[in-house]
């Protein structure tokens, strides 16, 4: 059975991604409060989103020529000192529409370009055990995600105003950086000889494998995503929830997230990666279906709960999957699988949305199922096609090698 060794780089790496995962979680809080103060319509606000969604796309072409020829550790921190900068500029500048909407997108390309880093990183760095530790990377990114909109609630009430707590990230990402580089925390081997290698090896197509475990990552995304924005109206309307409250208990999704990919990066080393995330898939339905029954509060917040449960190891397996099956690709497939992630903000919305416009958001919210469903089917022909390395093995592993690139996490 592999055993995941946490020395002070994975930890560090672990940082980075819950770094990202405060302004992630952060972000949506404070949307509403810009609207108020900037005077746009939904429309125009809900366009930071769309930024959000262009800045994976630039991310993901950005992070396989930036680490071949900076390095994966020269991307990271560059990442960090970029949000750092972004959020400055986003809590001190005023708030003009085209202002924010270019420094969402700008932190967007950073954060993304920093995750390729992150995934890469992990996934080679603790090989059969890759899978646990994504997870553990994204379950801190999730325990951030939780205490962000605490934060910026609590300067609110404060006095303080949302940009106090915004702001907190710059000086949280300054206080990471000066303790690695205190303790001398290097990311991952020498710059210069990873990148000279990087940059001569021969670009080959990205296998039919690949593509199978990218397709799960973006329709799993698209449940994410279309739960996140739509089901706080489906509790308003069915389960009789004022909208403040339905917009809080939302919160029982990401909690649940935080959980299962705490625990799944422990059941990730005993069980195989396929059988795992059918499991997951199965979680993920039985949750909703508690969810699109319920008319009362206590089995709708349960079956939210639950999803998040089922939801929280759908990416860290899918990309752990993507990489395995990248053969020897890993930054290259990392910046690809960031492509995911904007398929899955512009089409899984958009989707919804047209049906819902038809028939009502509750019904159309049956294409949750049908996304799982084509998730579970992505994963049996991935299985039947593909071996995937970075799967456990009965056999016991060999200590983790050290990441092969120079000195990210959710």
């Amino acid at each position: 059975m592999p055993r995941l060794h946490r020395d002070l780089a994975t930890w560090l790496i672990y940082l980075q991604l819950g770094l990202w995962g405060y302004f992630n979680y952060g972000f949506g809080p404070i949307m509403p409060l810009l609207r108020d103060e900037q005077g746009t319509s939904a429309a125009a606000a809900s366009l930071h989103s769309t930024a959000i969604a262009a800045g994976a796309v630039l991310g993901g072409v950005l992070y396989p020529v930036l680490s071949r020829r900076y390095g994966r550790a020269a991307v990271l921190w560059g990442g960090q000192a970029v949000i750092a900068l972004g959020v400055l500029a986003f809590v001190t500048l005023p708030p003009l529409y085209p202002v924010t909407l270019g420094l969402t997108a700008l932190i967007a390309v950073a954060g993304i370009t920093m995750i390729g880093g992150i995934v890469a990183a992990l996934s080679d760095r603790h090989g059969p055990a890759g899978p646990s530790a994504i997870s553990e990377a994204n379950a801190v990114a999730c325990a951030a995600g939780l205490l962000a909109p605490l934060a910026i609630g609590a300067t609110m009430r404060a006095g303080l105003g949302w940009r106090t707590g915004f702001g907190l990230l710059v000086g949280l990402i300054a206080l990471l950086a000066l303790v690695a580089y205190a303790r001398r925390i290097r990311v991952a081997g020498d710059p210069v000889a990873a990148a000279a290698e990087a940059a001569t090896a021969p670009r080959r197509p990205l296998p039919a494998g690949y593509w199978l475990a990218w397709a799960m990552m973006t329709v799993t995304g698209a449940v994410e995503v279309v739960l996140s924005m739509w089901a706080a109206s489906v509790l308003r309307d069915r389960a009789g929830l004022s909208p403040g409250a339905a917009t809080a208990v939302m919160s029982a999704v990401v909690g649940g997230m935080f959980i299962g990919r705490l625990f799944g990066a422990r059941i990730a080393l005993r069980v195989r990666s396929i059988p795992l995330y059918l499991c997951a898939l199965a979680l993920s339905l039985a949750g909703f279906a508690a969810f699109w029954s319920a008319t009362g509060p206590a089995l709708a917040v349960t079956g939210l709960a639950v999803l998040g449960l089922g939801n929280a190891m759908h990416y860290p397996l899918a990309i752990s999957l993507a990489l395995g099956a990248a053969a020897g690709q890993a930054d290259r497939a990392a910046g690809v699988a960031s492509y995911s992630m904007a398929v899955s903000f512009g089409a899984g919305p958009l989707a919804l949305g047209l049906v819902a416009d038809q028939v009502g958001p509750h019904t159309a919210f049956l294409l949750i199922p049908l996304l799982l469903a084509a998730a579970a089917a992505l994963a049996l022909r991935f299985a039947t096609t593909t071996t995937p390395a970075p799967t456990p093995t009965p056999a016991p592993a060999p200590a983790p090698a050290p990441a092969p690139a120079p000195v990210p996490a959710g």
